[in-house]
């Protein structure tokens, strides 16, 4: 379920279909996303899930999956 939105909230700010959005899939690499666009990313994550991470940590992700395993750890 979380992975679902996770790449419902990927997909609208790159605007671009959820499904193409892999577990895999790195943000700057593969889905061609620039810092500010992982800033919105980030942002919708946190609304969404109600968390916070802090601008180290966000910083530090690449991937999908460093975001999803954020959400997981809640």
């Amino acid at each position: 379920m979380e992975l679902e939105k996770l790449q419902a909230i990927i997909a609208e700010v790159l605007q671009t279909n959820a499904e193409s959005v892999s577990i895999d899939m790195s943000f700057y690499d593969d889905l061609g996303a620039d810092s500010l666009e992982l800033f919105q990313i980030v942002m919708g994550v946190e609304s969404e899930f109600d968390i916070v991470i802090d601008e180290d940590t966000a910083a530090s992700i690449n991937t999908v999956e460093d975001l999803y395993k954020l959400i997981a750890a809640g």
